[in-house]
């Protein structure tokens, strides 16, 4: 799960991290009064979305007067941004930058610890920047027997060059960052810059942060925070059916239950050259009305033209399964989707008994299942 930047530094000033004093406004009015209310040039207005390249996009810019916020308000809002459209604005008065600088938090599932990530060049892509200079990058990996220790806050200091004046701020913000990630469950924090300002302070310019979705029921307040506006339509209604679900490029939907099998039917799919619509798990012990609605999901994604289900019957009964498709196809009048279906486990013969006078294809084997629905996703395409 993915926070706005207003949302992030907001997170990260409850933990002692210095950040600007700024305002949401959602309209060219509140941005007027927004203006007002902090009343010190220059200002910044800042598009809050959840993807990157907002700068180049045209989506933060410096304002020198109140008519000027509102003017840049007034185009932002209703932006297109990498195909979100902004719906906020963060106000917040402009900082004297003399340098930026990278700092951030991950969860190293190699290591099986958070990992510090550092580098003295602020307000870059560190992605590509890992490729170019990767020795640019600190990473520092956290013992989760004893946390973060002084001494490890000094290693990233001397690295950065922190100048004695901002180190009492950077220290904090160190600090901060690390508590606010393992108080949260979170999975990628980051400031992006960290700015040193003309007098020697250091501020968190931007903020990102990324949160483990297993972890949500531990965090009401987190999952608050949720903009559902800046998420795939079809994942936000999955999440609210219990379907785990992500939307990607391909053609062929994908019903599998168990997250193993759904990315090796994703895999095995690929491999015979066709392109997965989606990920999605109905799950181990899933339920005909599961299945019917997994179906529905499937289908409103406007690139599917085939419909691959894979399903291996342990706790999963494939009768149940067959019901499910069977109920769906009732419901979904208009549907003409050609479906082929892999049956294998509990109640399979059961299953194929169930589904032998349907127009649905039968495969004995995943292999031969993906095969052929690619075949016939390339026929309709």
């Amino acid at each position: 799960m993915k926070i706005h930047e207003y949302q992030a530094k907001q997170l990260l000033a409850k933990y002692g991290v210095p950040t600007p004093k700024g305002k949401v406004a959602t309209t060219v009015e509140e941005a007027k009064a927004v203006s007002r209310e902090i009343d010190s040039f220059p200002m910044v207005v800042k598009a809050q979305v959840h993807v990157g390249g907002r700068g180049k996009a045209g989506g933060v810019k410096l304002a020198q007067s109140h008519e000027e916020v509102a003017e840049h308000a007034a185009a932002i809002l209703g932006m297109d941004i990498k195909g979100i459209t902004v719906r906020k604005v963060l106000i917040e008065p402009g900082i004297d930058i003399q340098q930026e600088i990278y700092l951030g938090v991950i969860l190293d599932r190699a290591t099986q610890r958070p990992v510090i990530m550092a580098c003295a060049e602020g307000g870059v892509e560190i992605e590509e920047l890992a490729k170019t200079k990767p020795d640019a990058i600190l990473k520092l990996g956290i013992p989760p027997t004893y946390g973060l220790r002084p001494h490890h806050i000094n290693e990233v200091a001397t690295f950065l060059k922190i100048p004695k004046s901002a180190l009492a701020d950077f220290r904090a913000i160190l600090k901060g960052l690390i508590e606010a990630f393992y108080a949260t469950d979170g999975s990628l924090a980051e400031i992006n810059p960290l700015v040193i300002t003309g007098s020697g302070h250091a501020i968190a310019c931007d903020a990102k942060f990324n949160f483990d979705d297993n972890a949500l029921y531990k965090h009401p307040e987190v999952s608050e925070m949720r903009d559902d506006g800046e998420e795939e339509p079809l994942e936000v209604e999955a999440r609210e059916k219990g379907i785990n679900y992500v939307k990607l490029d391909g053609k062929i939907g994908c019903i599998v239950n168990g997250a193993g099998l759904a990315m090796g039917t994703m895999d095995i799919v690929k491999h015979y050259g066709g392109e997965p619509a989606n990920f999605l798990d109905i799950g181990g012990g899933a339920k005909s009305e599961q299945v019917a609605q997994a179906l529905q999901l499937i289908t409103s994604d406007p690139n599917v033209n085939t419909i691959f289900f894979n399903i291996f019957g342990g706790i999963v009964r494939c009768d149940l399964v067959a019901e499910g498709i069977l109920t769906a196809l009732k419901t979904l009048p208009d549907f003409n989707y050609p479906i082929v279906i892999r049956l294998s486990g509990t109640n399979d013969e059961k299953a194929r008994e169930m589904l032998k006078d349907t127009d649905l294809i039968i495969a004995p084997t995943m292999s031969e299942g993906a095969q052929k629905a690619v075949e016939i996703s390339h026929r309709a395409a």
